[in-house]
Order: C-alpha cells, then structure tokens, then sequence
C-alpha cells in the first residue's frame, strides 16, 4: 500500500488512512504496538513526499481526528494518515459524536475541489486528468520544489502537542504519544506527587512533529525520557530535534507487551539518578 500513499501524495489526492498498529513485523500479534511510526511519519513509498499523522491517545480522539484529518486532506490535498494502536483500537470509552455533515452533491465538489475528476455528465466541467507520470526532469524537480514549499508550509502551520506540568521549574520531560501518554500520565502524577518537578510533552501530530518546542525545553531540562511501545522509533526524533541540549533515554516495551506506570517511573529513576551524576553523556539514549 506504500506505493500508494506516494502516488497520492504525488498527484496531490486527499484521502484519510487510519493505521492501528500491531505487536511486531510481519504477521506478529494482534496485540498493541506502536512499531509504525517510521512506516507513518518516514512512509515506505518512492520519491520526495510526505504526509500528515495524527496520534489519537483516546477513543473520542479517533473519533475527532476523522474529522481533522477530512480538513487537512482537503486543505493541503495530501494524504492524511491516523496513526493509532491496538489498545485504543480495542477500547471502549464514550464518545460524543460530531454532528451529522450531508454528502456533497456532484455539483458542489466540481466547485470546491476544481481539480477532481468527476465524470463527464456535469455541464460546464473543465476537463482533468490526474497522474504522477513526469518524463521532463526539469518539470518533475519543479513539481517536487512546489511539494516541498508546501511542506514546509504545514510544518509552519499545523504542528500540534499538549503540555502537562511544563513551566519554568521543570527539569525533567517526557515525551509520548497514543497509549503511551496515557500510560504516562499516571507516572507523572506519582512523580509530581514526590516533588519531582517532570513535565510531559505529548505530540498530537507525529508529521509534522514538534522540533522546535521540543529544542527550546531540551535546553532546559535535565533529561527526557521517549515512552513509546516499541524498541525505539519516536526515540530518534527526539533525539535530533534536542541537538545534544540533554540526554534522551527511551522507555518501552514491544511485541504486544504495554509499558505500565511502575515500568516508566523504574526508567524514570535509572534516567534521572544518571543525570545526576552525569554518567549519561549529552544526546545519549538508552532503554
């Protein structure tokens, strides 16, 4: 399906894909994992593309972000991908469901979206023809630039994180996404509730990720410690959007296996009885 994620992307198409990630490659388990964070944010398809992820940590999230994901793929007509997790796949929470949208007659999306194909029956329909084929090199790189412009234009506008217990005093952070917050949150209360001041970052879209508030903490705090249920994707991330400011350990598990509160905090510990004694060099990470 790769290949046609980047012919989407290619030709500019909207469409929503939502991806609930499993225990392991191939086959696997049926068990919850987030092993597919690279396959979303770094994608498998040929040639300069990339798409939007959303991370929902919650059912009434996924159900929120069809709705996003249905404005961003038809406001920058990339490929939106919802990455989630066999936990939150599998979980039942309430759900406030948004309100009922008609289906767009044939008419309104000739006016909308003018460079859709749709059909010949519409009177006054300019004729279109969607494709990635290229033979001209000089026009393929021109097509890729304006691709690129129009990456960097929604990483300038449509980055999005929460922050829990992040001020001025914090000298810990933790970052994670999906289930992982969740998890997390109930470490954070057990630390905050001991004096540790430990603030987290959760990233609510994986692509395009929080660089920039990421670095600014990072030359902050005394280390972050990366909670994700894998052996280390999001980690990197991290890693490179500190620039070496502080040591970046990664707390996790995988093959279906889910991290719990008493895990994150013990990884906690090791992390932060390091940095006090400064045996983790800067821009390190380790499980």
């Amino acid at each position: 399906m790769q290949e046609g994620f980047s012919y989407m992307a290619g030709v500019e198409l909207p469409g929503v894909i939502v991806s609930v990630g499993r225990g392991g490659p191939g086959l696997g388990t049926i068990q919850p994992g987030q092993a597919d964070y690279e396959q979303a944010v770094y994608g498998g398809g040929n040639g300069d593309y990339r798409v939007i992820v959303l991370a929902p940590n919650s059912v009434q999230e996924m159900c929120d972000c069809m709705g996003k994901a249905k404005e961003l793929t038809f406001k920058w007509r990339m490929p939106v991908i919802v990455l989630s997790d066999g936990m939150i796949g599998q979980m039942m929470e309430k759900v406030v469901l948004p309100p009922f949208t008609p289906r767009r007659t044939d008419e309104e999306i000739a006016k909308q979206c003018p460079w859709a194909t749709n059909g010949i029956g519409l009177k006054n329909r300019q004729y279109n023809f969607i494709s990635t084929l290229e033979l001209d090199a000089k026009e393929m790189e021109a097509r890729n630039k304006r691709m690129t412009a129009k990456y960097n234009q929604v990483e300038a506008e449509e980055v999005d994180f929460e922050l829990y217990n992040v001020d001025s005093e914090t000298e810990y952070l933790i970052v994670a996404y999906g289930i992982s917050s969740r998890v997390s949150m109930k470490t954070l209360e057990m630390l905050r509730e001991s004096g540790v001041k430990v603030g987290m970052l959760r990233p609510k879209t994986l692509w395009p990720f929080p660089n920039k508030k990421i670095n600014e903490l990072a030359g902050q705090v005394k280390g972050i410690l990366c909670v994700e249920q894998c052996e280390g994707q999001m980690v990197k991330d991290v890693r490179l959007a500190t620039e070496g400011q502080a040591p970046v350990y990664l707390s996790g598990r995988s093959g279906g296996m889910v991290s719990s509160p008493q895990d994150v905090l013990e990884d906690f510990q090791k992390m932060a009885s390091e940095c006090a004694t400064k045996s983790c060099p800067k821009g390190y990470w380790m499980k």
